[in-house]
């Protein structure tokens, strides 16, 4: 078992000793992931393109992620660390009261399939910033980007910083029940609640980045050559397969005949007559979630419900994007999350009615909506919660690495991406300073200062 020899006191001790502490360390590390970029660029690329048939150019989405988490973690290091001092009562001064960010020691990071390389890469930055060691472990499901991630460091890093770890879920497992002083895992929900029962058998703090079903609401007031452009390319990014990508359509059905010919539109424009073919398509990742994929479409097509696409090339794995009426909640395509290129669409009398619905499931990971005026977005943003909301536009809120990024509820626990990602990974030490010249006695027995006078000084 890995769990018997592995080094994790190794690891451990670097943090505890204090040799991680100093920003001189902090940028030592952040260089190390700038030359492992700088220099891995085409075996990066190369790597994806086994795994997942990204095209070069959504391959390099994750390369640019990575350098811009990188370039914000270096640009603002010095400011994240610095102590923040905090105001004290008047009856407790002199003194001196802050707030001190710590390194939490070893943490583990479980990078998931659908981003092999940016979301195993991105936290680790996150995690060297505040100044811990590192194990990751990359998703076995990519298996030419979890070799290289291994390779990369162990070249790149000493093994008493960061090193990875390969394997199947049941080394995943293993890893979970080490006393880690924080786990951060990407994946989805079923595997997350495993994790999440490992740590607390050691009480380990935890970070789930998980999905859920993200809808994207489109009203009267969108345009919809644009929203139609926006959705084909958030839902045929990486096949779908994007824990953000919109996973149902909600349409004012007033316009869903208008929506549905610029979707069709879109979908040839970006992939042509047949998308299987296309070389700007990604594959999903292996036959088990192709052929979960092929069924749900499968029972779609047996019902007369695909209005959009349809076409699978099972000797390539790929499945064009494709639009499937539903007629409401309880057909099985809305059951869980889909990640892949399959896209329900169901309509709605109004606004309202589709707020009314949403606040009935589970919190999503992305909330979109297409249109509507500053009334509905408000009322949107008021009466909803999701991890993030998007007006008139899908995805690109992740690219913003100053903005936190993360879950509610059912879709994720923390958060991460620049600030937020150095303070996931640090403990805010709160430290009070006094001198001893002034030591009023009102406080120590036997008490003899009134009622009175207590409540004047103490508010």
């Amino acid at each position: 078992m890995i769990t018997d020899n592995f080094p994790l006191n190794k690891l451990q001790a670097p943090v505890i000793s204090g040799q991680t502490r100093p920003e001189a360390w902090r940028r030592l590390q952040l260089k190390r992931i700038e030359t492992l970029l700088r220099n891995n660029e085409i075996k990066i690329l190369d790597a994806l393109s086994r795994d997942l048939k990204k095209p070069t150019t959504e391959g390099f989405f994750e390369i640019v992620a990575t350098r811009q988490e990188l370039k914000l973690a270096q640009k603002k290091l010095n400011h994240w660390m610095k102590p923040r001092h905090i105001p004290i009562p008047l009856s407790l001064k002199p003194g001196e009261a802050m707030i001190k960010p710590e390194p939490l020691g070893c943490v583990l990071i479980i990078g998931p399939w659908n981003y092999p390389f940016s979301l195993t890469l991105q936290p680790l930055i996150s995690a060297l910033a505040s100044g811990n060691t590192a194990v990751l472990k990359p998703s076995e499901h990519a298996p030419a980007t979890s070799s290289l991630i291994s390779d990369l460091i162990q070249e790149y890093f000493p093994d008493q910083v960061v090193i990875a770890i390969e394997g199947d879920a049941s080394v995943a497992e293993s890893l979970t029940k080490l006393p880690f002083d924080h786990i951060f895992f990407t994946g989805g929900g079923n595997i997350g609640k495993k994790v999440m029962a490992s740590a607390a058998n050691h009480l380990t703090p935890i970070t789930l980045e998980l999905g859920g079903k993200s809808p994207a609401i489109i009203i009267d007031g969108a345009d919809i050559s644009v929203t139609a452009k926006r959705l084909v390319w958030g839902k045929g990014l990486n096949s779908g397969q994007t824990c953000i990508a919109p996973d149902h359509l909600i349409v004012k059905e007033t316009i869903k005949e208008d929506l549905l010919k610029e979707l069709k539109n879109k979908i040839e424009e970006f992939y042509g007559s047949d998308p299987t073919n296309s070389p700007d398509l990604s594959r999903i990742i292996n036959e088990n979630h192709f052929f979960r994929l092929k069924r749900l479409l499968d029972k779609a097509q047996s019902e007369g419900k695909v209005l959009i696409g349809g076409e699978i090339n099972t000797s390539l794995q790929r499945i064009a994007p494709t639009v499937i009426e539903v007629n409401d909640r309880s057909d099985p395509l809305m059951e869980e999350e889909l990640f892949g290129p399959l896209l329900p669409l169901l309509t709605v009398k109004s606004f309202e009615k589709a707020l009314f619905d949403l606040r009935k499931e589970p919190k999503p990971l992305a909330l979109y909506l297409f249109g509507g005026n500053e009334h509905d977005k408000q009322n949107l943003l008021n009466t909803t919660s999701s991890g993030s909301v998007c007006f008139n536009d899908v995805v690109i809120q992740a690219g913003i690495p100053d903005l936190p990024f993360g879950g509610v509820g059912a879709s994720g626990i923390g958060q991460y991406h620049g600030l937020a990602g150095f303070e996931t990974f640090s403990h805010k030490k709160t430290v009070l300073k006094r001198p001893f010249w002034l030591d009023l006695n009102f406080r120590y027995p036997p008490y003899r200062t009134s009622l009175k006078l207590l409540k004047k000084l103490l508010r």
